[in-house]
């Protein structure tokens, strides 16, 4: 009778298992490697995203914020206004950017209010040197087709722009952009970025019973955790003897406090929320392209190394009253070349 028998693969040489099994590995390595830098693209592309869309929300085209014809006061037909075009920034000179910060609180949709806040924030994008201009706002100067009267009223005669034109015959700087915000912006920014641990130079108290009572201004001195309500009570506190001096290096401080912030780790995982959260209150003139080549700068900046400065600088104005108002009457040489001194030019 035939024996059946089942026959059985030969083995594999051991030479042979060893190699099938490094090759194994090594796809399982190839693999793993493959699914992180998918799921790293997957989260950048994210990220580019919501920047670029964050930028589509807040640009404002230089049509849409060119200055309205001025009305004369006898009635008679409104004067033209010539229309503003700021320089072109090709990205790898310096660019000069104007913070407009404002008090929206009972300002018609349509309008701006006074700015209570002004710098310029000039970058060098070779050096990544930067520097940062704080106006004092009572600054009286000419406000180009306007006539004479405080910095602070270029926005509302005028729109951002204006503003812009006014402060580049102020400091003789190139103004490429700007960034308007208002108080509540501001209180979202810091509330977004989880507040700021921030040294508070001196005890502020502060109540105005005109206004709501969450604006009113209590801190204590030292070193103390300031969410957007209580850093917002911090930056516009003047009530002591330097006021609106000591109000603007306190703001040049922070705003580097909130630049580090900002570059932190931390931060960066929290960006789509944040700038979510923060665009309702924000415009700017820059183009969505040109906000993405000034994060990237923004991020290689070192920010120790930000130099502030207060414009007009000591023994650069008079202290005057024209026309019911205390104002600071510039010395505008100066000023310019005073300028050109800090940028090294």
């Amino acid at each position: 009778m035939d024996q059946s028998t089942e026959s059985t693969p030969p083995s594999a040489p051991p030479l042979l298992k060893k190699m099938l099994a490094r090759i194994g590995k090594r796809r399982m390595i190839l693999y793993s490697a493959l699914g992180v830098v998918l799921i790293l693209a997957s989260i950048a592309a994210y990220y580019i995203y919501s920047l670029y869309s964050f930028a589509d929300k807040i640009y404002v085209k230089p049509e849409d914020s060119q200055p309205t014809a001025v009305i004369p006061t006898d009635g008679s037909s409104p004067l033209p206004v010539a229309v503003i075009e700021p320089p072109e920034w090709v990205g790898d000179e310096r660019i000069n950017i104007l913070l407009l910060g404002g008090d929206s609180r009972g300002v018609k949709a349509t309008s701006k209010p006074r700015s209570d806040t002004m710098m310029v924030v000039s970058i060098d994008p070779v050096d990544k040197s930067s520097h940062m201009f704080s106006l004092l706002r009572d600054t009286y100067l000419e406000i180009p087709q306007r006539g004479s009267n405080r910095l602070n009223a270029a926005i509302t005669m005028g729109g951002p722009l204006l503003a812009m034109e006014t402060v580049n015959t102020l400091l003789d700087l190139p103004i490429h952009y700007y960034v308007y915000t208002d108080f509540e912006g501001f209180i979202s920014l810091i509330d977004e970025l989880g507040g700021i641990d921030f040294e508070v130079d001196k005890a502020m108290n502060r109540t105005d019973n005109r206004d709501d009572p969450r604006y009113n201004i209590k801190l204590e001195k030292g070193l103390q955790h300031l969410d957007g309500l209580t850093a917002l009570q911090y930056v516009r506190y003047r009530s002591d003897a330097l006021s609106d001096f000591a109000r603007s290096d306190r703001q040049r401080k922070f705003l580097s406090a909130i630049a580090n912030k900002l570059q932190s780790t931390t931060s960066l995982l929290k960006l789509p929320q944040l700038l979510n959260g923060v665009a309702p209150y924000i415009e700017t003139n820059i183009p969505p392209s040109d906000l993405i080549k000034l994060a990237r700068l923004g991020m290689k900046l070192d920010t120790s190394k930000l130099t502030g400065i207060q414009i007009p600088q000591s023994g650069a104005f008079t202290e005057e009253r024209i026309n019911g108002m205390d104002v600071l009457v510039p010395d505008i040489g100066k000023i310019k070349s005073y300028v050109q001194e800090q940028l090294g030019s």
